[in-house]
């Protein structure tokens, strides 16, 4: 009752703000019927939501890859011929998941409707995962079928995993459909046991055993009958300090209502207005902005692979209206614009957006000189999903905080004694919203107070509601009985002018418990690299004596999975 209260009080301003992005709209009676069948039939989750736009939008461009573009009605068409075949070849419905283990492309997105239209839990595999890293991620989730990317085979081999393979993309050009078709009906039966399957140093053996996309598409297989829910979302944690562990949610119009009309709110996108993905979609950043645009009808852009003069490229091209990003790729892109400000157009871009990892005050203040007051900077986690907003105001008023709730969520910061600590004091992060996962797939949770739960971040309010995250609970050091936090001495070091990147760790130290130990990539465009004594003397004027860090290194570039996370356990490889 309280979840369906809180959408019918939530509900006038989501309207507002779905009609002012043309999601809603008066339609001819026909397209109105099948909008109607198709929320019906398909529910409210990714693949209805694609039934939707093509609906009312059947020639409006849903993707744009390294392919071309594909319209909304097409796309929706090959999703439910795949879907059909793939149940048919493979078997996967409600109790069979489906793995997607994609760069950003089509592919993806069509794995992700074929899972939606099943019923099937979706297991998002993170495409920088080693084998035995995947092997893991793998486990109790009754994978049925991967979706996958031809380069990713021989990390299938080293993971052990022998189930029913698809091709999404291949390096080669593929075979004309009707020849595709033709090996696709045969191919279950055609192909060797998995036990004679090839090793993982032939990959080209293994794609040709493996179904692809198209050729389920070209089956002409009858559709199974329509499941009960939309099946499950699982994301994957990143796997950086331990073991990656799946967080599984399903699809929910209800819960996902405030946060879709505060992003529509504050970034105001439009139907066929382009959005450019950045991030992996397979991440929950990217894939939350890849539903938002195909619920509201508007194009996506994506690349396999990031390059920032191609993304500015990408926004000149398509009139990109909305950039999402990860920090280390907005400032790639700034300095790109930089060194040509001339060279691209990007007057179309309207919004901004940064998550996924710490936006440095420093970057945050150039990116909106460079581009204009459009940027955004996100909050969440893998468990409790999106949590705070800030604006380019507040990111001018208060540099480095991410934010307020969005509608519908609640946000505190609870002391050791699980009371709220007041403005200014660090605690720890609490969220409460129907987008808080229900628990890991193999066990266990994180933790809960009074239906609120950690997003397992230390942080802290300022005077006026905006929330600031100090660092990870674990990243936490206490140096000479003082707690010092890593990513507040980075922050400070990337501030530095001869500075592009920069992180810092905590490691031993025998008089002082723990100390800090930090990596700097210098700044190209200044050509001299700074000496450690002149970062020092940076730091002195910013941070407290007993923050600074013992060591500093300058190394070429900082580690990051494609998340724009640090991977902390590779940075001493580097001195």
């Amino acid at each position: 009752m309280g979840e369906r209260a809180a959408a019918l009080r939530l509900a006038p301003p989501a309207l507002r703000a779905l009609a002012r992005a043309g999601a809603l709209r008066p339609l001819p009676p026909a397209r109105l019927r099948q909008a109607a069948r198709a929320a019906r039939t398909l529910g409210m989750g990714a693949a209805g939501g694609v039934a939707i736009s093509a609906a009312r939008d059947p020639d409006g461009i849903a993707v744009i890859d390294e392919r071309g573009p594909i319209a909304f009605s097409e796309l929706d068409a090959r999703a439910a011929r795949i879907a059909a075949g793939l149940h048919a070849e493979c078997g996967v419905g409600p109790d069979r998941a489906l793995g997607v283990m994609c760069r950003n492309h089509r592919g993806f997105v069509e794995a992700m409707l074929t899972a939606s239209r099943l019923g099937a839990d979706l297991l998002l595999l993170n495409t920088d995962f080693p084998g035995p890293q995947l092997a893991q991620a793998l486990a109790g989730h009754g994978v049925g079928a991967i979706v996958h990317d031809e380069e990713f085979a021989p990390v299938l081999d080293l993971a052990g995993y022998d189930g029913e393979r698809v091709l999404a993309w291949q390096d080669v050009a593929a075979p004309a459909a009707g020849a595709a078709a033709g090996r696709a009906r045969g191919s279950v039966a055609d192909r060797p046991p998995h036990s004679a399957r090839p090793s993982a140093g032939d990959a080209s053996a293994a794609s040709a055993r493996a179904l692809t996309l198209d050729a389920l598409a070209a089956l002409g297989a009858a559709p199974p009958p329509p499941p009960a829910s939309s099946g499950r979302l699982v994301i994957l944690s990143s796997g950086t300090t331990g073991p990656p562990k799946g967080a599984p949610r399903e699809p929910s119009a209800a819960a996902a209502l405030g946060p879709l009309t505060t992003l529509l709110e504050q970034l105001r996108p439009s139907a066929r207005d382009p959005i450019l993905i950045g991030p992996p979609v397979f991440h929950g950043f990217g894939l939350a902005f890849l539903g938002l645009a195909l619920f509201v009808g508007a194009p996506v852009v994506l690349r396999r692979r990031f390059d920032a003069a191609m993304a500015l490229a990408d926004v000149e091209r398509h009139r990109v209206t909305h950039m999402i990003g990860v920090p280390v790729m907005l400032q790639r892109i700034l300095e790109v614009h930089r060194a040509d400000p001339a060279r691209r157009d990007v007057s179309s871009l309207r919004a901004v957006g940064s998550a996924a990892a710490p936006l440095a005050p420093q970057l945050a203040h150039d990116l909106m000189d460079a581009f204009g007051e459009l940027l955004f900077n996100l909050y969440g986690s893998t468990e409790t999903g999106f949590a705070s907003i800030a604006g380019p105001a507040d990111l001018r008023a208060a540099p480095g905080t991410v934010g307020r709730a969005p509608r519908g969520i609640t946000l505190k910061v609870l002391d050791e004694a699980r009371r709220e600590a007041p403005p200014g004091v660090t605690g720890h992060v609490f969220v409460g919203s129907g987008l808080v996962f229900d628990g890991y797939s193999g066990g266990g949770s994180r933790e809960v107070v009074g239906g609120l739960m950690s997003t397992g971040d230390l942080g802290h309010l300022d005077a006026a509601g905006r929330l600031f995250i100090d660092g990870r609970e674990d990243d936490m050091i206490v140096s000479g009985g003082e707690n010092v936090f890593p990513q507040e001495v980075a922050d400070a070091l990337i501030a530095h002018p001869a500075v592009a990147d920069a992180a810092c760790v905590g490691v031993p130290d025998e008089q002082f418990g723990q100390r800090l130990r930090a990596y700097v990539v210098p700044a190209s465009r200044d050509g001299a690299a700074p000496t450690p004594d002149a970062l020092l003397a940076h730091l002195r004027a910013t941070v407290a004596r007993y923050k600074l860090p013992r060591e500093i290194h300058l190394i070429p570039e900082i580690p990051r999975n494609p998340t724009g996370k640090v991977q902390r356990s590779r940075l001493p490889e580097l001195l």
